[in-house]
């Protein structure tokens, strides 16, 4: 989602108000074989669910209206497809998932007459597309038939044989500039590496003639020249620097989430550290991708999406006075704020307090396509959510990510997202008193769709195509309802066992009773040993009880 680049101080305190991050797995890098990618969809105010767009065939003269992604602004309509696929959530029935993350660009790129915005053109190309390369060539030939509206964009494009990501600008709204409509490269994330994006433009140089891996708009240099961006020869242009040129918020407010989730899974990556704090305009930059050191697994994606840079420099902890008193790893937006006169930033973690929905994609080219792409899917910010499993031959949505009535302004104890952020926004301000009971209940359940997983699908497969599809809905909206009822209990059980920051004592799972029949006395924790410290140095003797 949208990340506004920088270009005047005017833009500062918007930027960043809405961002997200992707990260890929190729298959020859993953514990099983699968393609994986991620999303994690972080817009404040947002209410998301898990979209569906049935396999359908068109008749001639047959239109498709469409209207921007982030505002629902009516922008125009183009001819239908003769055949769409079926889509659930971000990826369709060819297991084909795509992702996005907004970087914004040079802003006289952008094309308000353009007709179809970044997140149209997602679904749309879900819909029409059975593999990576398709989508690249249909998302491609959209924007340059009718235009761009966006920013620029760079998308995840996976299949379960291949990972590309794609980087795309308008080329501005005025004609008589140019009569071009859209510039843009897509690069093929080798195999036995992983990759990332989070609102920083990502590509860089790429070989000119690579054509098994590398793809791009004829005029990708020659506008850069035209407009007087870019002036050496051919095989130095980088698609970045020309378009999207990286600035210390593109790198310490974005590339960092990139560098946390290269340094979970390889050695030496301090070496870039100095790139992703952004303060050094002599940094290294950091490479497209890197090769993992051990192969990754789907869980260790989940686990990358929750990262607060942990054990890095950036750690988002106790050590400063943020937190609050109970050690939160999340600081409020804006990201950047004065204290007489001069900017301060926060640091911007991969998991967020403003996500919307998250979704790690498993793509697996071996098995019936069916059962192939299991699309992991939250309805929240992914540290406090347990990811649900979603297959991708879904035609029925569960009732808890499709609820009538539900929307960002009516809350529903029916629907995901608003019982999963009635309980998240009471596990923020109280952190390390309540998180770990919602940690204990989010692991749960993911260990148990784990640990059921082949089962489910060796079932399935024994199964003719329209059987299983129904096998593999109905087992999909059963988990997802049972997590749902599961987090309603877990919302009454910390206003309980929490009420009035104090703690109610517990034995073999119930609230315990005195000897009379009330509740035991509750307990009182107080500040944390550190925390009392902060304290008293920022109190001075204000609170020191006389001797």
């Amino acid at each position: 989602m949208k990340r506004i680049t920088i270009l005047s101080a005017v833009l500062l305190a918007a930027v960043y108000a809405s961002a997200c991050t992707n990260f890929i797995v190729g298959k020859a890098a993953s514990t099983d074989g699968s393609v994986i990618c991620s999303y994690n969809a972080d817009s404040y105010g947002a209410f998301m669910w898990l979209y569906h767009y049935p396999a359908a065939q068109h008749q001639k003269g047959d239109m498709r209206k469409i209207y921007e992604w982030d505002t629902n602004k009516y922008l125009g309509e183009i001819p239908e497809a003769e055949q769409t696929y079926n889509v659930v959530g971000n990826i369709n029935e060819w297991q084909l998932t795509i992702g996005e993350t907004t970087y914004g660009g040079r802003e006289e790129m952008v094309d308000s007459t353009g007709l179809i915005d970044y997140g149209s053109l997602i679904y749309i190309t879900l819909q029409r597309s059975k593999s990576a390369r398709e989508a690249i060539k249909v998302m491609t030939s959209l924007v340059e038939t009718y235009g761009y509206y966006s920013e620029g964009e760079t998308f995840t494009i996976c299949d379960p044989d291949e990972a590309w990501i794609l980087e795309m600008q308008g080329c501005g709204a005025d004609r008589k500039v140019s009569k071009e409509r859209v510039v843009w490269v897509a690069r093929r994330i080798p195999d036995n590496a992983i990759c990332g994006h989070a609102n920083q433009s990502r590509i860089g140089r790429f070989p000119l003639k690579d054509k098994d891996n590398v793809l791009y708009s004829k005029n990708v240099i020659k506008y850069a020249r035209k407009m007087g961006w870019f002036t050496g020869k051919d095989e130095e242009f980088s698609w970045k620097d020309a378009y999207a040129a990286p600035d210390f918020g593109g790198r310490r407010i974005c590339d960092a989430r990139v560098w946390t989730f290269f340094n979970r899974h390889v050695k030496g990556m301090e070496r870039y550290l100095p790139w992703a704090l952004g303060k050094d305009k002599d940094a290294e930059d950091m490479p497209l991708w890197v090769v993992p050191d051990k192969k990754v697994s789907v869980q260790d994606v989940m686990t990358a999406m929750r990262d607060h840079y942990e054990g890095t420099p950036m750690a988002i902890d106790s050590t400063d006075i943020g937190g609050g008193i109970w050690e939160m790893p999340y600081r409020p937006t804006p990201l950047y704020y004065k204290v007489d006169g001069k900017r301060y930033f926060n640091e911007r973690p991969v998991s967020t307090q403003q996500t919307a929905w998250t979704f790690v994609s498993q793509m697996r080219s071996w098995l019936p396509r069916e059962v192939g792409g299991c699309f992991w899917f939250g309805n929240d910010d992914p540290n406090m959510v347990a990811y649900t499993p979603i297959y991708c031959s879904m035609t029925k949505q569960p009732e808890c990510y499709n609820t009538p009535g539900a929307d960002d302004l009516t809350f529903s104890d029916k629907n995901a997202f608003w019982v999963e952020n009635w309980v998240s926004n009471m596990v923020y301000p109280r952190y390390s008193m309540l998180f770990p009971a919602l940690k204990e209940v989010r692991d749960s359940l993911e260990h148990a769709y784990f640990a059921q997983q082949v089962a489910v699908e060796e079932k399935a497969k024994s199964m003719e195509p329209a059987q299983m599809q129904r096998y593999l809905n109905d087992y999909s909206v059963q988990q997802a309802q049972q997590m749902l009822a599961r987090w309603k209990q877990l919302a009454t059980y910390l206003i309980v066992k929490y009420n009035d920051m104090a703690v109610r004592p517990e034995k073999n799972g119930q609230f315990t009773r005195g000897k009379y029949g009330l509740g035991e006395t509750v307990k009182r924790p107080g500040y944390s040993p550190s925390y009392a410290r902060k304290l008293v140095k920022e109190a001075g003797e204000r609170y020191a009880v006389p001797e």
